[in-house]
Formats: C-alpha cells, sequence, structure tokens
C-alpha cells in the first residue's frame, strides 16, 4: 500500500482557543492513539489534500519537528458543516506485526459476457473492510467480472485472498448483472462472438 508523509508540530495546548488559532493559521489539529499514549500534533492543512481529496487508500507517516516520527492510518476526520474545511483528524499508530482493519476500494475489471449481451452492471459494494499486517494490505480488491452473466452476482468470497480477511459475510454481493429491454436470451450467450454481437445491435437499435 502507497504512504505519504505529513510534517507537523506537537501541539502542547489542546483548549478551545489554542485549537482556534491552529485554525485560522491554516493548521489542521490532529491526534494519534495507538501509541502508549496518544499524541496532539498540528500540520498545514494543504499537506493532507493527498490524503482526504483521493480515491486511493494510503497509510501515513507522521513526521514531528520534536523527532516523533509512525506509522499510521487516518481513522476518523471532521469537516466543517459549511466551507468543509478540515476542523480534525484523528490517525491511528500501526505496527508491522499487528493487522489492522481498514476500507479497502473495490476496482472492477473485465468485459462481462452478461453487459455484452444487453444486461446492466449494477456495483453494490464499492469499498471492502479488510484486516491484515500492514505490509499485506492492497490498493484495491479486484474483482474480474468477465465470466458473469445476466442474473449473476458476485460475492466476496470471490475475491478472498491468503493475504488478508474480509471482514463481511459471505453472502455480502460486491456486484451483479441485471437483466433489461435490450438483453438477449441467456442461452444466446454461449453462441458465436457475431452472432451475439449483430443481436445485441439490432436490439438496441429497436429499443
Amino acid at each position: 500500500m502507497k504512504s505519504i508523509t505529513i510534517n507537523g508540530s506537537q501541539r502542547e495546548s489542546v483548549g478551545k482557543v489554542a485549537t482556534k488559532a491552529l485554525r485560522n493559521a491554516g493548521m489542521v489539529p490532529c491526534v494519534v492513539y495507538g501509541g502508549d499514549k496518544p499524541v496532539n500534533f498540528s500540520a498545514p492543512e494543504l499537506s493532507f489534500r493527498h490524503l482526504v481529496y483521493t480515491p486511493d487508500v494510503l497509510t501515513v507517516v507522521i513526521a514531528l519537528d520534536n523527532g516523533f516520527k509512525v506509522s499510521a492510518i487516518l481513522q476518523d476526520i471532521q469537516f466543517h458543516p459549511v466551507t468543509d474545511r478540515i476542523l480534525h483528524m484523528d490517525f491511528y499508530q500501526i505496527y508491522e506485526d499487528k493487522e489492522v482493519i481498514m476500507e479497502i476500494p473495490v476496482h472492477v475489471v473485465g468485459n462481462s459476457r452478461g453487459v455484452r449481451n444487453g444486461g446492466v452492471l449494477r456495483i453494490v459494494t464499492r469499498k471492502l473492510r479488510v484486516k491484515a499486517l500492514p505490509g499485506n494490505l492492497p490498493d484495491f480488491i479486484e474483482a474480474d467480472i468477465t465470466e458473469m452473466k445476466i442474473g449473476t452476482k458476485m460475492y466476496v468470497t470471490e475475491v478472498k485472498s491468503d493475504k488478508f480477511t474480509i471482514q463481511h459475510p459471505d453472502n455480502t454481493v460486491i456486484c451483479q448483472i441485471r437483466t433489461s429491454r435490450v438483453a438477449v436470451a441467456d442461452g444466446a450467450q454461449d453462441e458465436e462472438a457475431g452472432g451475439v454481437e449483430a443481436s445485441t445491435e439490432e436490439a438496441t437499435a429497436e429499443a
């Protein structure tokens, strides 16, 4: 999994006045949990843009000016209800020998047989909660829909891995191919490619 570094300064004062002053100065108050004791720090708001405003999931190296340095994951974030500015962030320290739980995005790949025959792909679950050692956390989970036909569903059991454990029931649906007005009969999916393509084009034209 990719990682970014956040450079900041440890906070000694954590009261409302000090916190407001930090925000007025363009800084974000933060806390790191998971160690011997919570560590309060602040960092420029712009330094979080690649962590917050991205579809990717990243780990973070927090490096403070007093020499404190740890690896962590984003645990919680608070936004201003009107301006959407970041108000506060919580991080959780991670260790290479201890498993952590994170939500990992699902990337759907492949050209589904069902979609080629007029079916509609519906993605039900876009992120999966997984448990793994930090070194085994994937950037994304790949769901290959190539062999899916109209009316079929893909469950989390089909994307299992020895490197991580999916924290969802086995009957959790990732995606499905639903029928539509232009869909051809299911039996026609095994016909030669040319015939299937022609039928799909004709059905689309009639619709």
